[in-house]
């Protein structure tokens, strides 16, 4: 396949699709800016006229994984009752970090040494928050939870994104049975202390 020789948003979407297709299949250690050329079907030259430096690669990775998350949260089916909204809430999240560990792991954990999101940067997140709080709010308006919606929510979220990532280290336990008790646990747990 020729290289495509055109610095176009569609360059900049086969390298992103690229980059995240990378992770997936070969870890951290797998995202080089090579990698991503070469998946791509792009040079080094235009990869690195697209996206600058292998940071701006995993910078618009963490950006695409906050968008997916955002996403895939917004689309949760509406529960009558606010806090079995905040489970399916957990259970969405847990989903969607245990089909990607890897966009979660740069997502949350930072393991790359050339990219630390910039206070600006950390906005990507701020669907996924507007989320969380107004899972929280409609619990706290139902009278269902007591406390300031935002400090809850970050409290929950938390808990969730901290369980997701020892599940995907394998450290909740040794079977499905054992990880989705635990889950319940502490996602129930921290509903009945705040209620």
């Amino acid at each position: 396949m020729p290289r495509l020789k055109q610095r176009t948003d569609a360059l900049r979407e086969r390298g992103l699709a690229a980059a995240l297709a990378a992770l997936a299949e070969e870890g951290v250690a797998g995202l080089t800016t090579r990698t991503v050329a070469g998946r791509a079907g792009a040079s080094l030259p235009a990869i690195y006229e697209v996206f600058g430096d292998k940071a701006g690669i995993v910078r618009a990775v963490f950006f695409e994984g906050f968008r997916m998350l955002g996403d895939d949260l917004a689309e949760l089916p509406p529960a009558a009752d606010p806090l079995d909204g905040l489970r399916r809430l957990a259970d969405g999240f847990r989903r969607f970090n245990v089909a990607n560990p890897v966009l979660a792991e740069v997502m949350f954990a930072r393991p790359f040494a050339d990219f630390d999101p910039t206070a600006e940067e950390t906005k990507a997140g701020v669907k996924v928050r507007k989320i969380f709080v107004r899972h929280v709010r409609d619990a706290v308006d139902a009278g269902l939870l007591t406390g300031d919606p935002t400090d809850i929510a970050l409290i929950f979220f938390t808990l969730v994104q901290g369980m997701a990532a020892a599940e995907n280290a394998q450290r909740l336990g040794g079977s499905r049975h054992s990880v989705d008790r635990r889950w319940r646990l502490g996602v129930n747990a921290l509903i009945t202390g705040l209620s």
